[in-house]
């Protein structure tokens, strides 16, 4: 029963957002196959999230819908500010992301806006790069620098996958499924405290973090915390002035030898 269904907790549950018109109806109809998601604005539908589960291929988990979170009587109210609403909800209850962007239209401010309420709540983000086949030169190099660009306007945050799809063609569908059951697999992932120390102690003797004051920062230990988000403790004698370039380090040390791809991770410098 639905009842029954919304208690199992252990389900990936996607969350497919975007600016109107990125086409995110058209995807979660990929998906399911049916129409059901009826692309049109209605005035008076108020329902918060509802999950759709999805079970094909091997794969299962929850989409999250938030259709309708417009109340009544305010059809003529702004169509971007009630999306971003919508998204804020979708996305606070999800496990991973999937952001579209519209190819022909570049990455716009709205996405952008999109993006860093991804990044605050911490969740799992796969970029979707919707109505790829419209675009005019979809040779390697102008996909290499579609993806750079992307990086660059979302960075420090830049290991998560990117995929050129059509919702409307199904191109590349079942991919961004899988990919976004990988991403969730990335962010339940544990690294045992004896690999960590193995891996990470020695290269933070070879680059320590820069002396404060001519007093040395020395960490002595690290472990993974028991955390919904991939969260890493460093101890060390003097953690204050351990500052944000190091800590940046130890996360791109900590993803060059585990995969986190599409999750965040948090780094926190405790005393010893």
């Amino acid at each position: 029963s639905a009842g029954e269904e919304a208690h199992d907790e252990e389900l990936p549950r996607i969350a497919v957002v975007g600016r109107p018109n990125a086409g995110k109806s058209s995807l979660i109809n990929a998906f399911i196959g049916e129409e059901r998601h009826i692309v049109t604005d209605i005035a008076g539908t108020t329902r918060d999230s509802i999950y759709t589960r999805y079970d094909k291929f091997g794969l299962n988990f929850y989409l999250v819908d938030t259709a309708g979170i417009r109340k009544k009587g305010k059809v003529n109210e702004d169509l971007e500010y009630y999306s971003v609403i919508r998204s804020i909800r979708a996305i606070e209850n999800s496990d991973v992301c999937l952001l579209m962007l519209d190819a022909t239209r570049g990455i716009e401010s709205q996405d952008l806006n999109i993006f860093s309420i991804i990044r605050k709540n911490k969740k799992g983000l796969i970029v979707c790069v919707n109505k790829w086949v419209l675009v005019e030169d979809k040779s390697t190099a102008a996909i290499k620098t579609y993806e750079r660009a992307i990086r660059e306007r979302m960075a420090p945050f830049t290991d998560f996958p990117i995929l050129f799809i059509s919702a409307l063609t199904k191109q590349r569908i079942f991919k961004v499924l899988e990919t976004a059951k990988a991403v969730y697999e990335n962010r339940r992932r544990r690294v045992t405290t004896g690999r960590l120390n193995e891996i990470m102690l020695p290269i933070i003797e070879q680059t320590p973090p820069p002396a404060w004051k001519g007093k040395y920062i020395k960490i002595k230990y690290v472990m993974q915390l028991p955390t919904a988000v991939p969260s890493f403790a460093f101890f060390a004698n003097l953690p204050q002035w351990v500052k944000e370039p190091y800590k940046r380090f130890l996360e791109n040390q900590i993803r060059a030898h585990w995969d986190f791809s599409g999750t965040p991770i948090n780094i926190f410098i405790r005393e010893k």
